[in-house]
């Protein structure tokens, strides 16, 4: 039998009903192991709680990227960590499972010690209707809660966890993994959700936004007529939320966003991301932002008023930790 998602991932097994004494006891032994443990609560303060899904759709070595990516962002964020883990529909397992994991991090000095927790609960889908006593019995009282759902194999499924969708103040997805339909889906509040595609190109968004803050908004919308982006397969997502973007930007600076014509083509390069503006007068006006994000590098091209413009710059995409945290909290 090939290894499942929850047997994959790291951590100790403890009873369902003994999660809390089991972590008591990991830190325990951490302390007699000689490892780094928390000395007081105060190490333990979370300030958050974050429930990372995996549905149907992921591996066991994708689970584990994902789990890592968790315990990277619960270095920056202390959090109390709930991972999800379904079991297939034809398992006939009736009983949960649970596991813990936990780490400290030690800062400049020990009195920077922080410390992270992880539960891991894997579930039969016979038995889903009880998982929600199981997640708020591991969660942090008192704290905000935030779902991160990961490869859903579709939004029917996901509409099966309202729980969760409804008590989060963030849900967060990855359009990249997204189900068909996600766009779709009525989402309980659809202001709450974040695309982790978005996130990452906070950097593209801030750079290419603080050069055409440098040209007169009328300058911008005037005479546009399209908006194009080029990306590679691998950056699909990404093309198409920075799309998006600079369409709603067209609006706020004037344009008739109903008139433009907004198209995204994939790149050759296994790297590119590009993102081109065609105005009537073309003589008089064009941009061109062009990118290898694998190389960090960029440049844009420009014509404004007759006045031609080439500058070289930078064009990183967010870490995937780092996305987490810009989708949760901004």
């Amino acid at each position: 039998m090939p290894m499942s998602v929850f047997h994959a991932l790291p951590g100790f097994d403890v009873p369902v009903g003994s999660i809390s004494k089991g972590l008591a006891k990991m830190w325990g032994d951490y302390e007699i192991a000689g490892r780094p443990a928390p000395e007081s609560d105060d190490a333990k303060a979370t300030q958050i709680n974050l429930v990372l899904h995996l549905g149907f759709g992921t591996t066991p070595a994708d689970g584990t990227a994902q789990f890592q990516i968790a315990v990277n962002f619960s270095r920056r964020y202390p959090c109390r960590v709930v991972v999800l883990c379904p079991l297939p529909i034809d398992d006939t397992t009736t009983d949960y499972r649970a596991k813990i994991y936990g780490e400290c991090h030690l800062g400049k000095s020990k009195g920077d010690t922080r410390c992270c927790e992880f539960v891991m609960l894997s579930y039969p889908m016979s038995a889903r209707r009880f998982l929600e006593n199981q997640v708020s019995i591991c969660l942090s009282t008192d704290l905000p809660l935030y779902y991160w759902a990961h490869r859903f194999a579709s939004t029917t499924r996901l509409n099966d966890y309202q729980y969760l969708l409804r008590r989060s103040r963030r849900v967060i997805l990855d359009s990249a993994v997204a189900p068909d339909g996600f766009l779709d889906f009525s989402w309980p509040s659809p202001e709450a959700v974040r695309d982790l595609a978005f996130a990452r190109i906070l950097p593209v968004r801030q750079t290419i936004g603080q050069y055409l803050s440098g040209i007169a908004p009328a300058d911008i919308a005037g005479g546009l007529r399209a908006i194009r982006v080029q990306a590679a397969p691998r950056l699909a997502a990404e093309g198409r939320v920075l799309l998006g973007w600079a369409r709603d930007r067209a609006a706020a600076c004037g344009a008739d966003a109903a008139s433009i014509e907004c198209t995204a083509q994939p790149a050759s390069d296994p790297d590119a991301l590009a993102l081109s503006f065609e105005y009537d007068a073309p003589a008089r006006r064009s941009f061109r932002w062009h990118a290898n994000v694998a190389k960090n590098s960029a440049c844009f091209e420009t014509r404004y008023n007759n006045n031609h413009t080439t500058l070289e710059g930078t064009a990183a995409l967010l870490s995937p930790e780092d996305a987490l945290g810009e989708a949760m909290f901004f």
